[in-house]
């Protein structure tokens, strides 16, 4: 008898263990992660988190693998962009789950079936070295003949943010396909990340180009000679949204996940990184215009996930496949 209720409590014990503990696979930078995790711990006491983190290219695959053979891992994703988390929510690898947070979000910032939530708001606009004679305010004036072979961008073939930031200007009406073809006349150069875009900036190699706000706004005021500008058409974004795998072992453990990200405090941390914030009424990190002068550009992941192997191919054909 002994013997039995010993193996029965030692049951129940890795059981609870088991409940209190959840599995995140995330892209955010370590410490960025390293952050999240213990502010969510200490708001949640007795709630463990095993972490994974890689870019989301790499997770995914790990993830894919992991479907395929019956053992998916993580409860939760926070990863870079809606469009892989949208394509996911279609082949029903998500939960969904309605959030009491959501009210203070844009509709636009979260699935409306609670499939991911936007944590966070990562534009890309035009980077500038200060050496240049003329301050582009504008997307239209990257495609000036007389800046040509002095643009530098993120390639889409590469990144996801410039795959997302190629979907929302193309999907524009004043700008659309032909403004990409204006760029690739102007001799403009599409290629890696957006990290090698900002070197070829702050260099001087190439004294235009577009990049996420951070880099540059960090950047400057760390005393590199770049500024930074949030066109007057709008920016493009992406939002690090979070989302519940629908196979997750720890259900309730993962929303409480999400409701910490998408709180108050959880977007205090958000802000506290130097990111700016998804929700409803927050500030923005030093060196960021008012959230109010910050236009957002239309963008739908459904769309951007359905055009996203064409857009692909035609941006190969007009600058390469670098």
């Amino acid at each position: 008898m002994k013997s039995f209720l010993t193996t029965t409590a030692f049951a129940l014990m890795a059981s609870t263990a088991m409940a209190d503990t959840i599995t995140l696979y995330t892209s955010q930078p370590n410490a960025d992660a390293q952050k999240t995790v213990d502010a969510f711990m200490a708001a949640n006491p007795g709630t463990e988190v095993d972490w994974v983190r890689d870019g989301t290219t790499k997770l995914m695959a790990r993830l894919r693998a992991e479907i395929e053979a019956g053992n998916p891992q993580p409860d939760v994703l926070l990863i870079a962009d809606t469009v892989t988390l949208e394509g996911m929510a279609q082949e029903g690898l998500l939960a969904a789950y309605q959030s009491p947070e959501a009210k203070n979000y844009d509709a636009t910032l979260y699935s409306p079936e609670g499939y991911y939530y936007s944590t966070k708001l990562i534009t890309t606009g035009i980077v500038y070295n200060t050496g240049v004679e003329t301050a582009p305010t504008s997307w239209t004036d990257l495609a000036d003949p007389s800046i040509k072979g002095q643009i530098a961008m993120p390639s889409p073939l590469y990144s996801g943010a410039a795959l997302i930031h190629l979907a929302t200007l193309t999907g524009d009406e004043s700008l659309g396909w032909d403004y990409y073809e204006n760029l690739a006349a102007n001799d403009a150069r599409a290629q890696g990340g957006n990290g090698g875009t900002f070197k070829a900036v702050a260099s001087g190699e190439k004294p235009y180009g577009m990049v996420v706000d951070f880099l540059a706004i960090r950047n400057k005021a760390d005393g590199s000679p770049v500024d930074f500008v949030f066109p007057e058409e709008g920016v493009s974004y992406v939002t690090e949204p979070v989302a519940i795998l629908s196979t997750a072992k720890n259900m309730d453990g993962a929303q409480k996940f999400v409701d910490f990200l998408i709180s108050q405090e959880g977007q205090d941390l958000v802000l506290d990184m130097g990111y700016i914030p998804a929700r409803d009424g927050m500030g923005v990190p030093e060196g960021f215009p008012a959230r109010e002068d910050i236009k957002l550009m239309a963008f739908d992941p459904a769309t951007a996930l359905e055009n996203a192997e064409a857009n692909k191919a035609r941006f190969a054909e007009l600058f390469g496949a670098e």
